[in-house]
């Protein structure tokens, strides 16, 4: 199936990884957006584009048992755009989104069946601010959980009034070339020539291909050089990419890519987003103009040199039985901590090693009696009376 299981020890940075980004999302008053793991899929054929990659060969589309075609979602903005359609809402609006995607791909490392993705929509707003914003939050999510080498490229693909010039200017300079292209590529010059651009095989051909931000219309310009200079006001680096163009048809004006260029697998983006103000008017809703992006968690897990803290803040040793270990965890834990203890009632040697492997920042020893406890934190350790005890140790493990 080319799909995975992910226990622990592998699991703590997964959680590490995950846990970091309900923090900056939260930060950045990004509310939680859960939606269907399944779509119509005329969703994802209208909304993703007809010919791209991830409609005509990626997508995993099944007939259900009302004769309903479905499919299960290969990305998260269409479906939280309908969401928002939906809801009758108007105005600004945030969403935040964490979980799995499904593409039927080629398997290699970074890049599997089922893949975890989290990711923002900022919803019915037009200024460069917004653009700015959403690739702040991402980037400094990313800078958060080390993602080493990270870069950001940045471009920008015009609009419904400035890109269909250019796409006629690029198909000529394609149709020249041909020859020297890939099959792919060729098959791509008349349906979605933008799509070339994004090719490894034909990069060399196209070195001198004509950039879109050199044809773009004076709002489209302007919106572009204000996305720059809010990043530059943020003190967020990034480089121009003039064949940055994303897999999706949804995208105008901004797009940009994080990359981890420490990364030493295929592909070695990290995530990426842009700007959709057609999306939803494409899948049959009103205007609304959004910016979001997504970022990959497998090939964030790849890249980062974040080293998780333990799972286990207290491991409780009991010299008396597992019903008194039971209820001095609970105690604990009501206050916070997490606790774990051996609920079998081993030999206090074995509960020990238990305590080794879990990695626990304290160890607590229960005596017989009650009263007072062994419990240690590092090099510390003290007899404390147990109605104490959690005071104690929250006062050194922080």
């Amino acid at each position: 199936m080319c799909t995975d299981d992910f226990c622990a020890p592998e699991s703590h940075l997964w959680r590490a990884v995950l846990r970091e980004w309900e923090h900056w999302a939260d930060r950045y008053s990004y509310p939680l957006v859960m939606n269907p793991i399944f779509e119509a899929t005329e969703l994802f054929q209208r909304g993703v584009g007809g010919d791209t990659e991830v409609v005509t060969k990626q997508m995993y589309t099944f007939t259900d048992k009302g004769g309903r075609s479905v499919t299960l979602r290969p990305e998260g903005t269409a479906g939280v755009v309908r969401a928002f359609l939906n809801s009758g809402t108007s105005g600004a609006w945030k969403g935040a989104y964490s979980g799995p995607m499904f593409r039927y791909e080629r398997p290699q490392a970074g890049r599997r069946r089922q893949f975890w993705q989290v990711g923002v929509e900022y919803l019915d707003v037009e200024g460069p601010a917004a653009d700015a914003e959403v690739i702040e939050l991402g980037y400094r999510y990313l800078s958060a959980v080390q993602v080493t080498g990270l870069e950001l490229l940045l471009n920008s693909l015009g609009d419904e009034l400035c890109r269909p010039g250019y796409v006629d200017l690029l198909r000529r300079y394609l149709e020249e070339r041909r020859s020297r292209l890939c099959d792919d590529s060729v098959s791509l010059i008349e349906v979605n020539p933008l799509r070339v651009l994004d090719c490894k095989v034909c990069a060399p051909v196209l070195a001198d291909a004509p950039a879109m931000k050199d044809h773009l219309c004076d709002p489209c310009a302007t919106h572009y050089q204000q996305v720059k200079s809010a990043l530059d006001g943020l003190g967020i680096a990034f480089r121009e990419d003039a064949r940055l163009v994303r897999g999706l048809d949804y995208y105008t004006r901004t797009a940009f890519e994080y990359i981890a260029t420490d990364l030493t697998v295929a592909q070695n983006a990290v995530g990426g987003g842009g700007r959709y103000d057609g999306l939803a008017e494409a899948i049959g809703g009103r205007r609304t103009p959004g910016v979001g992006f997504a970022l990959g968690i497998d090939r964030i897990i790849l890249s980062s040199d974040l080293v998780p803290e333990p799972e286990v803040d207290v491991y409780l040793v009991s010299e008396t039985t597992p019903a008194d270990a039971l209820v001095a965890a609970s105690r604990l834990r009501e206050k916070g901590l997490r606790v774990d203890f051996d609920t079998e009632g081993r030999s206090v040697k074995a509960q020990f090693k238990a305590a080794s492997r879990s990695e626990a920042r304290a160890v607590v020893v229960l005596r017989a009696g009650g009263a007072l406890v062994d419990a240690r934190v590092g090099e510390e350790r003290g007899d404390v009376p147990l109605p104490e005890l959690a005071s104690w140790l929250m006062g050194r493990l922080g």
